[in-house]
């Protein structure tokens, strides 16, 4: 019995330093010197400028982050129906990338609190919309609706216009390109880019809907079972949310035009 019960305090001793032993997220981009974020393109979250460098509300967020660490930062631009999956795999640290916070989504990565929240919206044609001016007026078999695929865009759709025919694109330009062809009668994406490509094409879209349809937390997600990258992450948010940063971002990606010269 003793024999047994010393072996039993071996493996309990032996399995805690394998726990204490493992490294943490936080502890490997520091001793590394760099934090690889994954992203994607979405506007005004994260898009190239005139000289071909990245900027956005992300893009602010993930540097921000990568200065308070004191690391180097590396973006690595990724399909967003396979965003999840790179993760995964270890082809960055982090998401920070607009991503909705999922029940879905949650079963395979770990998100951290939300630092900002986003809605869907819809942007129309003209022509081929005509008249409409709420959800129901989308929801028939004959409507044309363009998303980006694996997006909360996509999920909205089909819960809310489930009638609709959705065509589907690997990246939002694409789908926009379809609107403005007036190939379909809208395009449903997270808020504000949609009011911002209305206003670029005034001539021949317009925003159908006075409000968001939906309401969205926004969260990082890191792979599960670091609870160290976890804490460290979304104290940092409750950080940045006291000083006022992500407020202050907010107000110029979202609620002002004045990047867009940048972009242009």
């Amino acid at each position: 019995m003793k024999k047994i019960l010393n072996l039993a305090v071996l493996l309990f001793l032996l399995m805690g330093q394998g726990v204490w032993a493992q490294e943490s997220l936080i502890e490997k981009i520091q001793k590394e010197g760099v934090i690889r974020v994954g992203m994607s393109t979405f506007v005004p979250w994260a898009m190239k400028d005139k000289q071909d460098n990245l900027i956005g509300f992300e893009i602010d967020v993930a540097k921000k982050l990568a200065q308070d660490m004191g690391v180097k930062i590396e973006f690595v631009p990724t399909a967003w129906s396979g965003i999840i999956p790179a993760l995964l795999t270890g082809k960055f640290d982090v998401i920070i990338g607009g991503m909705g916070i999922t029940p879905e989504r949650n079963l395979k990565v770990n998100f951290t609190i939300p630092y900002e929240y986003s809605g869907m919206s819809m942007v129309a044609h003209k022509e081929k919309a005509s008249g409409f001016s709420s959800l129901a007026d989308f929801n028939k078999k004959e409507v044309l609706i363009a998303v980006r695929m694996g997006t909360t865009a996509e999920q909205a759709a089909r819960k809310y216009i489930p009638n609709a025919e959705l065509k589907l694109f690997e990246n939002e330009t694409q789908a926009l390109q379809e609107l403005n062809l007036g190939r379909v009668h809208a395009v449903v994406s997270s808020a504000p880019m949609p009011v911002f490509h209305a206003l670029k094409y005034p001539d021949k879209l317009f925003i159908p809907l006075k409000e968001n349809f939906t309401r969205e937390p926004i969260g990082f997600a890191l792979r599960k079972g670091d609870h160290d990258a976890l804490n460290f992450f979304n104290n940092w948010i409750l950080s940045m949310e006291a000083q006022g940063f992500l407020k202050e971002r907010t107000e110029y990606w979202f609620e002002s035009d004045k990047w867009e010269a940048l972009v242009q």
